[in-house]
């Protein structure tokens, strides 16, 4: 492991909520929109869901059906790794390989870029996803992250 990947590790342990609902998808797909309007000015995709089905869409304007690939691949790395997928996309890079070489995974389904991060909530375990398209995988997860931080805090 690297400093980005221990980074990013520390980012799962530290985000967790202790409980998170339908209405709490609501206010972090909400908040999310907002940050990348008002801070980053460009319309992203936002999905969120829980391990059953989905609580939360929307797509900004400035998207297109083109993100429905990129939200769907990114989500399933989450849900088949439990981990970011920033971070596995990392993790194959630190170990001198690719995502798509090192994981025999179509990427049909499953992309290491990031923008999905997993929703866990202490005592659960991982209980969903947030995922963001629409810009780099650097900025969609910095989006996804910075949501769950600020709605934290208000929690």
């Amino acid at each position: 492991m690297n400093e980005l990947t221990t980074n990013l590790l520390a980012q799962e342990e530290e985000l967790q909520f202790d409980a998170f609902t339908n209405e709490d998808a609501f206010t972090l797909g909400s908040l999310i929109c907002k940050i990348a309007a008002e801070e980053i000015g460009k319309g992203i995709a936002v999905h969120i869901e829980n391990d059953e089905h989905p609580l939360f869409t929307h797509y900004m304007a400035g998207t297109s059906k083109e993100n429905i690939y990129w939200v769907n691949t990114k989500k399933n790395v989450v849900n088949h790794y439990g981990h970011s997928s920033l971070y596995v996309g990392e993790i194959y890079k630190a170990q001198g390989t690719t995502f798509k070489d090192g994981s025999g995974l179509p990427l049909s389904d499953y992309q290491g870029e990031g923008g999905s991060f997993p929703i866990v909530v202490r005592g659960q375990g991982k209980i969903g996803t947030v995922t963001v398209s629409g810009l780099t995988g650097e900025e969609d997860h910095w989006c996804a992250v910075e949501g769950i931080r600020r709605m934290l805090k208000v929690k």
